[in-house]
């Protein structure tokens, strides 16, 4: 069943005090992002940059319903992800800029971050790469009777994968306790949802294979959250995966330095007017009483703890060229060494 949720008019559950912790983390995400555009271009991160800026309503929307044991995995667009998940900014620049602070010592960059101890299984440079690995989380949970439950984040372009597709007929035949989370951004790299599959909906390809679809503002954190709490609890039951597409938009291209000319003016006019951070700020002070003081201190942490950890990051040291393989299988294999 396709169901469809636009704003939220309540957001009972939320309080004045959740509400600023929720803009906190989204604008963690947003000024992260704006930092590193900025450090790219004065020459400290080698690589690409896909920025998330613009979507940090549904990863911090998904992400706050977690729990510590459940896991995700997810894009070469991950670091709103693993910023939602709760990971240290400071490891994540020190990463960017190739120090052996990061959290891939300076060898994966922005494509391949990953931290397990946080239950974040990787970002991934292969479109739809991270939705099996997800799926082979999920088995596992159901298999040793955990009631953990794996996410997997991806856009509209891998929905066309037969990653996608296999992973959730068998996703569904199992009732494997996972959370397909589609954040349809209206463009695969630069092509247009509308050039590359019939469906305006990526949820109504849910009940084909038997799953729940999901249609969400993409853009409202709380309406996020609550469907995300709903799918969570299901998989937790033994009821199986859901999909949930957040409807949502990139305000950059698709990489840092993408011009985006193929994005007509007038849509992107449109949704920055829907900017996640800017209508949430805007619902906080209209209806949670939230002061301007209460928003510029979320906006001073924000930066100060940025700043910080840029500092840090200078500091660490570039990985070593004969330490190039290490870590990059395993260490060893029944305590041998592997060379």
């Amino acid at each position: 069943m396709n169901s469809s949720t636009g704003s939220t008019s309540t957001g009972i559950s939320v309080t004045l005090e959740k509400g600023l912790e929720l803009l906190e983390r989204m604008m963690l995400i947003r000024r992260f992002e704006e930092r590193a555009a900025q450090l790219r271009a004065e020459g400290l991160i080698p690589g690409f940059l896909h920025p998330y800026i613009g979507q940090e309503a549904s990863a911090v929307g998904i992400c706050d319903v977690l729990s510590p044991q459940d896991v995700l995995t997810s894009t070469h667009r991950g670091h709103g992800h693993m910023i939602g998940r709760g990971a240290d900014p400071a490891r994540m620049y020190a990463e960017l800029f190739a120090r052996v602070g990061g959290y891939n010592q300076g060898k994966g960059g922005s494509l391949h971050m990953i931290d397990t101890e946080l239950g974040f299984l990787g970002a991934n440079g292969i479109v739809g790469g991270g939705i099996p690995i997800a799926g082979g989380a999920a088995l596992q949970f159901k298999r040793t009777g955990s009631d953990a439950v794996a996410v997997s984040f991806f856009g509209d372009g891998a929905s066309n994968e037969g990653s996608f597709h296999e992973t959730m007929n068998m996703a569904a035949l199992w009732k494997l306790p996972i959370l397909f989370v589609c954040e349809n951004n209206l463009y695969g790299e630069f092509t247009r949802q509308s050039e590359h599959m019939v469906l305006k909906d990526v949820a109504d390809r849910a009940p084909a294979y038997g799953m729940p679809g999901v249609v969400v503002d993409g853009n409202d954190v709380i309406a996020v959250r609550e469907v995300t709490k709903v799918a969570v609890e299901r998989a937790r039951n033994g009821d199986g995966p859901t999909l949930i597409e957040t409807k949502t938009y990139r305000h950059r291209g698709h990489f840092e330095g993408d011009m985006a000319k193929y994005r007509p003016k007038e849509e992107v006019e449109e949704w920055m007017k829907r900017d996640p951070l800017l209508t949430f700020s805007t619902w906080l002070s209209t209806e949670r009483d939230a002061s301007k003081a209460d928003l510029a201190d979320v906006r001073s942490r924000v930066d100060t703890r940025l700043e910080v950890a840029i500092a840090w990051a200078k500091e660490q040291a570039h990985p070593l060229a004969e330490d190039a393989l290490n870590h990059v299988y395993v260490e060893s294999f029944n305590g041998e060494a592997l060379r």
